[in-house]
């Protein structure tokens, strides 16, 4: 009898290439243009702000687990997503003070508490903004124009303006008051990482070139969203500006960066349109009727808490049983 060993393992037996660290420094450069541009815009204080949220959650990533006695997983690069992703998603007028709250709630509380990578129900990064905007409003509202623009004239200090959302919202904006080159390019009022659409754009392309997220969730999230847009207008029926909506606000960064993320999106390709979908018919009815001029963040959260039961009906059908059993490798890649 043979001297090899029998080596049971839990599944998936099927291995891939890819790893969490190869695929997390593929997320930070796909930010990485966004990043920069925030920078550029919004000035010094601007990166001071995001190095503060990437250390504050490697800070307490490594707490968290020398407390609990695991081992340390910074260098898997998520902890320092989510602190760039809620840097993105920040003012950049928010106390310095701030980003420490958002990255102990995204980090201890969203993430490990719930047993870490893979095991959180919501997106990190978006819950801690949904918890900071909600719990310190004054702090998290605080509006500027960029003090730089690459098309323009551009101002020495941060002026207070309202977003372009807002002014939409408020019903003072018209379609000739809307510049779309400014808006693509990123010279507009907002969070420090959803101005520049052409450059998330372009980190969202690279993301779905190097196979890190499909075209299912960004394609049906946007699709449905700009349709809605464009046929229930603010002031009527066909009186929308779908695609400056689009480039405005983050649903940009949403669809292409957390409405992606693996723990809290579906499986499945059909999963996943029907994520999107979801996701943007909340933002547009929040939008368009709520009190709040953007509805991405709480769009996400919610599709967020759906997943378990959409993958469970979009489950593919095992060849020869009534049943249902997981996705298959080539559908959970695509």
């Amino acid at each position: 009898m043979s001297d090899t060993k029998l080596i049971v393992s839990s599944t998936p037996h099927v291995r891939s290439e890819d790893s969490i660290e190869k695929v997390m420094a593929d997320v930070l450069v796909a930010l990485a243009p966004a990043t920069l541009a925030s920078v550029y815009y919004f000035g010094f204080r601007a990166a001071f702000i995001i190095l503060l949220c990437v250390a504050w959650c490697l800070i307490f990533e490594m707490m968290y687990e020398r407390l609990a006695g695991k081992p340390y997983t910074i260098r898997d690069c998520s902890a320092a997503v989510t602190g760039v992703l809620l840097a993105l998603n920040l003012p950049v007028t928010v106390p310095f003070w701030l980003p420490p709250v958002g990255a102990f709630v995204a980090i201890v509380i969203v993430k490990q508490l719930f047993g870490g990578l893979g095991q959180n129900f919501m997106n990190p990064a978006l819950l801690a903004r949904a918890f900071l905007q909600t719990s310190f409003t004054s702090d998290t509202v605080g509006w500027v124009a960029p003090v730089r623009s690459l098309i323009g004239a551009s101002g020495p200090d941060a002026v207070s303006s309202a977003t372009p959302l807002a002014l939409l919202k408020e019903g003072v904006f018209t379609p000739q008051s809307a510049d779309y080159l400014n808006a693509l390019l990123g010279s507009v009022a907002g969070s420090m990482g959803e101005t520049s659409s052409a450059l998330i754009i372009l980190g969202g392309l690279y993301l779905i070139l190097r196979k890190v997220i499909s075209w299912h969730i960004p394609v049906s999230y946007l699709g449905l969203f700009g349709l809605l847009s464009f046929i229930f207008g603010r002031q009527g029926l066909f009186t929308g500006l779908p695609l400056y909506e689009i480039l405005t606000g983050g649903i940009l960064l949403g669809a292409l960066f957390m409405a992606t993320d693996y723990a809290t999106s579906p499986i499945t390709p059909l999963g996943k349109i029907i994520m999107g979908l979801g996701c943007a018919l909340l933002t547009f009815i929040i939008r368009t009727y709520g009190s709040y001029p953007e509805g991405v963040c709480y769009s996400i959260l919610l599709m967020n808490l759906a997943v378990p039961l959409i993958d469970r009906l979009t489950k593919p059908r095992v060849f020869g049983t009534s049943g249902t059993s997981g996705p298959t490798v080539k559908e959970a890649r695509s």
